[in-house]
C-alpha cells in the first residue's frame, strides 16, 4: 500500500520507499489496520515516521509531545525509538480514533512510554506548562492536528521544548494530496498563515521538507 503525499510522482514515491523504508511489524500492523477507514488520510506517511524516529534518536530525545495522534501511528514510531525510561505526552480529542491503535501500542510494548490525554490539545499543553519541569522539559514535538490552531500550539510548544530541541509539523505543503497553494478553503489559509508565522519568527531556525504532505522543523534557539 502506498501513502500518496500529492507532492511527488507516485512511480518515485514507490521508489523512495521501496529502498529507505524499514517498518516494524506493529507499525505496518497499525497501518494496515488504519488503511480501511474512511479518513485515513488523516495517517502520516511510513517514512514520515521513519524519519521522526531518526530525529528522535539524533536528538536522544526523552520527553516528547504529540498534539494529534489519529489511530496512533506516529504516536507508536516515536515510541519506539525512546530509551526505556523514554515518555510520549499524546494529545486528541478521539477515543474512537487512538483506541485503533492501543492494541499495536501493546504489541510493541512501548504502551507505558505514551501517556494518552483525551480532551482538547491546548488544555493539555497548559497543563503540562503548570507541571514541576514542563517548561524547557521535553525534546521533541509534533504537531498534526487541526489547521486553526497551529498557530496557537506552536507558540504553548515553544514553551515546553528546550533550547537545542526541535518542533516538527505536519501537513505545512499539502492537504488532501493537494498542495496547500492551490487551495483556497479555510484550513489552507490557517497553514499558510502558520508558514509565514514561523518564518518570520527568529525565536527558531527553519526548514521545511518535501516530506509526505510537507514537514517543517523548527530548531528552538
Amino acid at each position: 500500500m502506498l501513502s500518496r503525499t500529492g507532492l511527488i510522482a507516485e512511480d518515485v514515491h514507490a521508489y523512495l520507499q521501496g529502498v529507505s523504508l524499514r517498518e516494524p511489524a506493529a507499525l505496518a500492523g497499525l497501518r494496515q489496520a488504519t488503511a480501511s477507514r474512511p479518513e485515513a488520510g488523516m495517517q502520516i506517511s511510513p517514512e514520515q515516521g521513519q524519519f521522526m524516529q531518526l530525529l528522535v534518536r539524533i536528538l536522544g530525545a526523552r520527553r516528547c509531545i504529540e498534539v494529534g495522534t489519529y489511530t496512533g501511528y506516529s504516536a507508536l514510531a516515536v515510541a519506539l525509538a525512546l530509551p526505556a525510561d523514554g515518555l510520549l505526552v499524546a494529545c486528541d480529542v478521539s477515543d474512537e480514533y487512538t483506541r485503533v491503535g492501543l492494541p499495536f501500542w501493546r504489541e510493541a510494548g512501548v504502551e507505558s512510554k505514551i501517556r494518552l490525554r483525551i480532551q482538547p490539545a491546548l488544555v493539555t499543553l497548559d497543563e503540562l506548562l503548570a507541571e514541576p519541569g514542563g517548561r524547557g522539559g521535553y525534546d521533541f514535538a509534533f504537531i498534526d492536528a487541526d489547521k486553526n490552531n497551529y498557530i496557537a500550539y506552536y507558540e504553548k510548544l515553544l514553551q515546553l521544548v528546550r533550547p537545542g530541541g526541535l518542533i516538527a509539523v505536519d501537513n505545512t505543503l499539502g492537504l488532501s494530496s493537494t498542495p496547500v497553494i492551490h487551495l483556497n478553503t479555510p484550513m489552507a489559509r490557517a497553514v499558510e498563515a502558520f508558514n509565514v508565522h514561523v518564518h518570520r519568527d527568529e525565536r527558531v531556525e527553519i526548514a521545511m521538507l518535501p516530506l509526505g504532505e510537507g514537514v517543517t522543523l523548527l530548531r528552538v534557539r
